[in-house]
């Protein structure tokens, strides 16, 4: 029982090391961040793709396994890495996601009966405007600016991710956050 429990605190590392000799122990991994991975994936590109892009940025985590840099004790960077350019892949379906739903928003309602209904309305608005101003981002600084704003990881963790210098992490993450400010009419606050 004890040694049940010492694996549950392993790192990511040592999972993915041990899963050389024992491909079972990639399942602790899998097991930690599949969910993670998943709702990233509907976010940018819907349910519909997202379980299979998932799935499959497990499939090439475990092919790749013997490549995993121990020096990382948090395989997330590297599973989004993974995932962002599968991700890549289907652009055309991300694009068209965020122009569906800057039209949705377009074609709400446009009177509100109430303050509950009013939030809804605005709420649209606003998603309706980020939605646009996704689309319009280049990829690159899409990508860095979901992983931090969606993921939760940090710019560095973006930028390992990527596999781009942190630096231009940083800054593909101000160009995106100061287009999302100017989407949504905030564009003459300070900058960060």
């Amino acid at each position: 029982m004890a040694r049940f429990e010492a694996r549950g605190t392993e790192t990511d590392a040592e999972l993915i090391g041990r899963a050389a000799n024992s491909p079972e122990c990639f399942a602790a991994v899998f097991d930690r961040h599949y969910q993670h991975i998943y709702v990233y994936a509907a976010r940018r590109l819907g349910p519909d793709l997202a379980e299979d892009l998932a799935s499959e940025t497990f499939l090439i985590a475990f092919d790749r396994r013997a490549g995993y840099d121990p020096a990382h004790a948090d395989a997330r960077p590297w599973l989004y890495g993974i995932a962002s350019n599968l991700i890549a892949r289907h652009g055309r379906a991300e694009s068209r996601r965020y122009k569906a739903l800057a039209r949705a928003a377009e074609n709400g309602p446009v009177a509100a009966h109430d303050d509950l209904v009013a939030g809804r309305v605005d709420a649209s608005a606003v998603r309706g405007a980020l939605a646009r101003a996704l689309s319009g981002l280049p990829r690159p600084v899409r990508d860095v600016l979901l992983l931090v704003g969606w993921a939760g990881l940090s710019p560095q963790e973006a930028a390992e991710a990527l596999d781009i210098p942190a630096g231009t992490a940083r800054s593909r993450l101000h160009r995106g956050r100061r287009e999302m400010r100017r989407a949504l009419g905030m564009d003459s606050e300070v900058d960060e």
